[in-house]
Protein backbone atom coordinates (compact mmCIF):
# COMPACT_ATOMS: atom_id res chain seq x y z
CA UNK A 1 0.00 0.00 0.00
CA UNK A 2 3.08 2.19 0.84
CA UNK A 3 4.55 1.78 -2.30
CA UNK A 4 1.25 2.35 -4.10
CA UNK A 5 0.79 5.86 -2.11
CA UNK A 6 4.37 7.33 -2.61
CA UNK A 7 3.96 6.15 -6.80
CA UNK A 8 0.41 7.55 -6.52
CA UNK A 9 1.78 11.45 -5.16
CA UNK A 10 4.65 11.74 -7.10
CA UNK A 11 2.34 10.85 -10.25
CA UNK A 12 -0.16 13.68 -8.80
CA UNK A 13 2.19 16.20 -8.19
CA UNK A 14 3.91 15.89 -11.93
CA UNK A 15 0.36 16.86 -13.17
CA UNK A 16 -1.16 13.33 -13.73
CA UNK A 17 -4.00 11.64 -13.41
CA UNK A 18 -4.57 8.26 -11.56
CA UNK A 19 -6.97 5.12 -11.02
CA UNK A 20 -7.55 4.48 -7.20
CA UNK A 21 -10.06 2.53 -4.88
CA UNK A 22 -11.67 5.12 -2.68
CA UNK A 23 -14.01 4.52 0.58
CA UNK A 24 -16.77 4.15 -1.99
CA UNK A 25 -16.13 2.44 -5.79
CA UNK A 26 -12.56 3.09 -8.04
CA UNK A 27 -12.23 6.56 -8.95
CA UNK A 28 -9.93 8.38 -11.57
CA UNK A 29 -8.17 11.23 -9.58
CA UNK A 30 -5.83 14.07 -9.36
CA UNK A 31 -4.77 17.08 -8.03
CA UNK A 32 -8.16 18.94 -7.70
CA UNK A 33 -5.71 22.24 -7.61
CA UNK A 34 -4.20 22.02 -10.58
CA UNK A 35 -6.51 22.68 -14.12
CA UNK A 36 -4.60 20.92 -16.37
CA UNK A 37 -5.17 17.82 -14.53
CA UNK A 38 -8.91 18.46 -13.68
CA UNK A 39 -9.08 18.71 -17.71
CA UNK A 40 -7.20 15.63 -18.71
CA UNK A 41 -9.73 13.99 -15.98
CA UNK A 42 -12.76 15.55 -17.90
CA UNK A 43 -11.34 14.59 -21.57
CA UNK A 44 -10.77 11.12 -20.53
CA UNK A 45 -14.62 10.78 -18.65
CA UNK A 46 -15.53 12.74 -22.20
CA UNK A 47 -17.59 15.02 -19.84
CA UNK A 48 -18.27 18.51 -20.12
CA UNK A 49 -17.05 20.52 -17.45
CA UNK A 50 -19.76 22.17 -16.75
CA UNK A 51 -20.78 18.42 -14.75
CA UNK A 52 -18.29 19.61 -11.91
CA UNK A 53 -16.63 16.88 -9.91
CA UNK A 54 -16.26 16.05 -6.18
CA UNK A 55 -12.94 16.15 -4.34
CA UNK A 56 -11.59 13.80 -1.37
CA UNK A 57 -10.28 15.25 2.03
CA UNK A 58 -8.95 12.85 4.79
CA UNK A 59 -9.86 15.17 7.55
CA UNK A 60 -12.84 17.81 8.42
CA UNK A 61 -10.47 20.56 9.46
CA UNK A 62 -9.13 20.51 5.94
CA UNK A 63 -12.72 22.22 4.82
CA UNK A 64 -12.62 25.46 5.66
CA UNK A 65 -9.30 25.81 3.09
CA UNK A 66 -11.70 24.75 0.59
CA UNK A 67 -14.82 25.96 1.38
CA UNK A 68 -15.62 29.96 2.62
CA UNK A 69 -17.99 28.68 4.71
CA UNK A 70 -18.83 25.66 6.22
CA UNK A 71 -22.51 25.34 7.62
CA UNK A 72 -23.18 24.33 11.12
CA UNK A 73 -24.83 20.86 10.07
CA UNK A 74 -22.40 20.02 7.54
CA UNK A 75 -20.11 18.90 10.71
CA UNK A 76 -23.13 16.72 12.25
CA UNK A 77 -23.83 14.93 9.10
CA UNK A 78 -19.76 14.23 8.74
CA UNK A 79 -19.64 13.08 12.37
CA UNK A 80 -23.24 11.24 12.56
CA UNK A 81 -23.36 9.79 8.68
CA UNK A 82 -22.36 6.10 9.39
CA UNK A 83 -21.51 5.19 5.36
CA UNK A 84 -19.73 7.72 2.61
CA UNK A 85 -21.60 10.61 2.19
CA UNK A 86 -20.54 13.74 -0.40
CA UNK A 87 -21.47 17.32 1.20
CA UNK A 88 -21.73 19.58 -2.08
CA UNK A 89 -20.98 23.23 -0.10
CA UNK A 90 -21.58 26.43 -1.82
CA UNK A 91 -18.30 29.02 -1.92
CA UNK A 92 -15.46 26.90 -3.15
CA UNK A 93 -12.26 28.45 -2.82
CA UNK A 94 -8.08 27.50 -3.41
CA UNK A 95 -9.63 24.89 -6.25
CA UNK A 96 -9.00 24.35 -9.76
CA UNK A 97 -11.37 26.96 -11.07
CA UNK A 98 -12.62 24.22 -14.18
CA UNK A 99 -13.48 21.99 -11.07
CA UNK A 100 -16.08 24.39 -9.58
CA UNK A 101 -19.67 24.58 -10.57
CA UNK A 102 -21.13 27.24 -12.49
CA UNK A 103 -22.49 28.11 -9.13
CA UNK A 104 -19.66 28.28 -7.08
CA UNK A 105 -19.96 25.16 -5.55
CA UNK A 106 -18.06 22.51 -4.65
CA UNK A 107 -18.98 18.09 -3.96
CA UNK A 108 -16.60 17.20 -0.49
CA UNK A 109 -15.80 14.23 0.82
CA UNK A 110 -14.27 13.28 4.17
CA UNK A 111 -12.52 9.82 3.40
CA UNK A 112 -11.93 7.36 6.59
CA UNK A 113 -10.91 4.26 4.38
CA UNK A 114 -7.45 3.14 4.89
CA UNK A 115 -6.42 3.59 1.26
CA UNK A 116 -7.73 6.72 0.01
CA UNK A 117 -7.27 8.54 3.81
CA UNK A 118 -3.71 8.14 3.95
CA UNK A 119 -3.17 9.19 0.19
CA UNK A 120 -5.20 12.49 1.12
CA UNK A 121 -2.98 12.58 3.72
CA UNK A 122 0.65 12.32 2.38
CA UNK A 123 -0.19 14.42 -0.58
CA UNK A 124 -1.63 17.31 1.75
CA UNK A 125 -4.10 18.50 -1.20
CA UNK A 126 -7.84 17.84 -2.04
CA UNK A 127 -7.54 14.97 -4.31
CA UNK A 128 -10.68 15.03 -7.21
CA UNK A 129 -12.72 11.25 -7.13
CA UNK A 130 -14.53 10.83 -9.95
CA UNK A 131 -16.07 7.40 -10.75
CA UNK A 132 -13.45 5.22 -13.14
CA UNK A 133 -16.30 5.52 -16.51
CA UNK A 134 -16.76 7.41 -19.66
CA UNK A 135 -19.31 9.90 -18.74
CA UNK A 136 -22.74 8.12 -19.45
CA UNK A 137 -22.27 4.39 -18.79
CA UNK A 138 -22.42 2.57 -15.80
CA UNK A 139 -19.96 3.22 -13.29
CA UNK A 140 -17.79 0.01 -12.13
CA UNK A 141 -17.97 -1.37 -8.75
CA UNK A 142 -15.10 -2.75 -8.97
CA UNK A 143 -11.99 -3.17 -10.83
CA UNK A 144 -12.50 -6.18 -13.11
CA UNK A 145 -15.83 -3.48 -14.52
CA UNK A 146 -13.37 -0.99 -15.33
CA UNK A 147 -12.87 -0.23 -19.02
CA UNK A 148 -9.35 -0.87 -21.05
CA UNK A 149 -10.45 2.91 -22.16
CA UNK A 150 -9.80 4.15 -18.73
CA UNK A 151 -7.34 2.22 -17.68
CA UNK A 152 -5.15 3.21 -20.72
CA UNK A 153 -5.59 6.91 -20.39
CA UNK A 154 -4.35 7.53 -16.48
CA UNK A 155 -0.51 7.81 -15.57
CA UNK A 156 -0.79 4.93 -12.31
CA UNK A 157 -3.30 2.38 -11.67
CA UNK A 158 -2.70 1.97 -7.82
CA UNK A 159 -2.68 -2.22 -7.76
CA UNK A 160 -4.06 -1.94 -3.89
CA UNK A 161 -7.55 -3.56 -3.73
CA UNK A 162 -7.33 -4.92 -7.76
CA UNK A 163 -8.55 -8.22 -6.57
CA UNK A 164 -11.09 -7.38 -4.17
CA UNK A 165 -14.75 -9.34 -5.56
CA UNK A 166 -17.25 -7.31 -3.41
CA UNK A 167 -19.44 -5.05 -5.66
CA UNK A 168 -18.47 -1.33 -3.92
CA UNK A 169 -21.70 1.68 -3.84
CA UNK A 170 -21.54 4.95 -4.77
CA UNK A 171 -21.56 7.68 -1.77
CA UNK A 172 -24.74 9.52 -0.83
CA UNK A 173 -24.85 13.16 -1.69
CA UNK A 174 -26.50 16.01 -0.19
CA UNK A 175 -26.35 19.84 -1.18
CA UNK A 176 -26.36 21.88 1.91
CA UNK A 177 -28.02 25.93 1.28
CA UNK A 178 -26.36 28.87 3.02
CA UNK A 179 -30.09 28.90 5.44
CA UNK A 180 -29.17 25.15 6.77
CA UNK A 181 -31.43 23.35 4.70
CA UNK A 182 -30.26 19.50 3.06
CA UNK A 183 -31.20 18.79 -0.09
CA UNK A 184 -30.82 14.92 -0.72
CA UNK A 185 -29.44 14.31 -4.24
CA UNK A 186 -28.62 10.73 -4.05
CA UNK A 187 -29.45 8.61 -0.52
Amino acid sequence: MQEDIKKACEVMLQGGIILYPTDTIWGIGCDATNEEAVKRVYELKQRDDSKSMLVLLDNPAKLQTYVQEVPDIAWDLIELTDKPLTIIYDGAKNLASNLIAEDGSIGIRITSESFSSELCRQFRKPIVSTSANISGEAAPDKFTHISDKIKEGVDFIVAYRQKESTPAKASGIVKLGKDGTIHVIRK
